[in-house]
């Protein structure tokens, strides 16, 4: 089987299935429509909710994982734990579980993290909700319950668009590469952002000669990718939308470093027509969704 061929399995074994979707779609819908009736009184129709993380940006992969999602709150709410003496932080994420555990009272662990309510499910996956205002200039509100609690401004819809333009222009391969590289993180363990991956990915395939080349190059690219993500350990870089950095941090730089002497070799015996052992040095970066 040809590069191509292997790695065209290999995307299409580890994209979400249809019915991992619509799971997906009924738990963050079934979320949203218990916030949206209990704070407004409009019918529920998905314009108060929208998709944030790997389900947003179309990067997921399987088996399930978090679907992060963004509420929107009326305004009187803002103003309303904004006035809070201590922590209103905190007491909104505390009054959103209250109410989520209305509906879900049978769901063990559902939990207020820092700055979301996070609602875990048997299926797999698990909710990530964000409490949320929205901002005249199109970013948001979103609360921060570390040291006495703030408010922080995120820009998710510049994120999304990022990805979207990125991958338009490079012929669908910045989400395959995302996808690739989470299936990476998570077989290795590796202590890496996805934020991280995404931004990484994008800048990459920016300046990448091979950027919008068919899976051929596949090989090439994860191995090009792993070499260059190297030169970031420690580094940062600017978030989409706002006046902050993400801090790439270098827990990962070891396993990353191993990647890329695997890849490396993968890449000569796939020079020399060796698929068998090209496929054996995938599988130490990938696992068996890379067959053979």
């Amino acid at each position: 089987m040809s590069v191509a061929s292997r790695f065209t399995t290999f995307l299409n074994n580890i994209k979400p299935t249809s019915v991992q979707l619509e799971d997906a779609r009924v738990k963050y819908d079934g979320v949203c429509k218990k916030l949206h009736d209990y704070y407004y009184s409009s019918e529920y129709t998905g314009s108060t909710k929208l998709l944030i993380g790997s389900y947003g940006k179309h990067t997921n992969i399987r088996p399930p994982r978090d679907v992060d999602v963004l509420f929107v709150m009326p305004y009187e709410e803002f103003e309303r734990y904004d006035s809070y003496e201590g922590n209103g932080q905190s007491q909104l994420l505390q009054d959103i579980k209250e109410i989520l555990q209305e509906k879900y009272s049978t769901t063990d662990g559902i939990r207020g993290d820092g700055q979301v309510i996070v609602i875990p499910f048997e299926s797999g996956h698990r909710v990530e909700l964000l409490p949320a205002w929205l901002l005249k200039n199109g970013k948001y509100y979103i609360p921060n319950t570390h040291r006495g609690g703030s408010w922080k401004v995120v820009d998710p819809k510049a994120e999304i668009k990022q990805i979207q333009d990125s991958d338009k222009r490079s012929n669908g391969n910045t989400r395959n590469l995302v996808r690739m590289l989470k299936v990476w993180q998570k077989f290795c363990n590796v202590p890496i952002k996805s934020l991280v991956i995404e931004l990484r990915a994008v800048n990459f395939l920016k300046k990448y000669k091979h950027f919008d080349k068919s899976t051929v190059y596949y090989d090439w690219m994860i191995r090009d990718f792993l070499k260059e993500l190297l030169r970031y350990v420690g580094g940062s870089c600017k978030m989409p939308g706002i006046n902050e950095k993400i801090y790439y941090g270098n827990q990962w730089k070891s396993k990353a470093k191993i990647a890329y002497i695997r890849a490396r070799k993968a890449c000569e015996y796939e020079k020399d027509g060796d698929e068998y052992n090209a496929t054996i040095e995938w599988k130490k970066i990938f696992g068996d969704d890379f067959q053979f």
